[in-house]
């Protein structure tokens, strides 16, 4: 039997499948981040579709009691993992943009 929350992430998973085909088609993806996603996504799919699939790898292997532990752990290891990838990024992009003020500053001066 299909759960309503089974419903609503085999949706989620083919909206996110859409939007990925959408980046790859503007060229945004790399043909490696676009098959990233997309597998991403199938998994994502079949879990929803069939949560009992990885319950050996989560009661047996892992040891957790519930596989919704699992599930709450990897997303916040995921949104932690995410949030220092997105720091690192706008670092570094403040890093040049403040050189590139510091360059066109003396250009500037020089200039004068």
């Amino acid at each position: 039997m299909v759960l309503g929350i089974q419903i609503l992430g085999l949706l989620f998973g083919l909206f996110m499948l859409y939007l990925t085909f959408l980046h790859r088609k503007r060229k945004e993806f790399t043909i490696k981040e676009t098959l990233f996603w997309f597998l991403l996504w199938i998994a994502f799919i079949i879990v929803t579709l069939y949560p009992g699939s990885i319950d050996f790898f989560v009661k047996d292997l892992l040891m957790m009691s519930r596989t919704m532990d699992f599930f709450i752990v990897i997303g916040f290891m995921f949104l932690i993992g995410a949030l220092f990838y997105t720091y690192t990024i706008v670092r570094g992009n403040q890093n040049r943009v403040e050189e590139l003020v510091r360059r066109i500053a003396l250009e500037k001066k020089e200039k004068k």
